[in-house]
């Protein structure tokens, strides 16, 4: 069965952004609003995503079960932007 959790029929987003807040190539206080901008409808859970290997080498954005690395955050979110639905 598919999980629907902050899903509602009709909603306008469905995506599923999510970016760590012990990366120390991303600043939440600056790529929040950036992505918030992207889709305002979205839920953008902070939380550590266990991808330290990367994370330490790169800015990420986990979208819709995809990680997107780029060498800085705005970079991450022009790349992530492909993957909105």
């Amino acid at each position: 069965m598919e999980s629907t959790d902050n899903v509602t029929p009709g909603s306008a987003s469905a995506n599923d952004i999510r970016i760590c807040d012990k990366c120390i190539h991303t600043r939440v206080k600056t790529m929040l609003p950036k992505l918030k901008k992207l889709d305002p409808e979205a839920d953008v859970k902070v939380a550590c995503k266990s991808y330290c290997g990367p994370c330490s080498r790169y800015a990420f954005i986990f979208i819709n079960g995809r990680y997107v690395t780029a060498p800085t955050e705005d970079e991450a979110i022009e790349k992530a932007r492909k993957y909105l639905k």
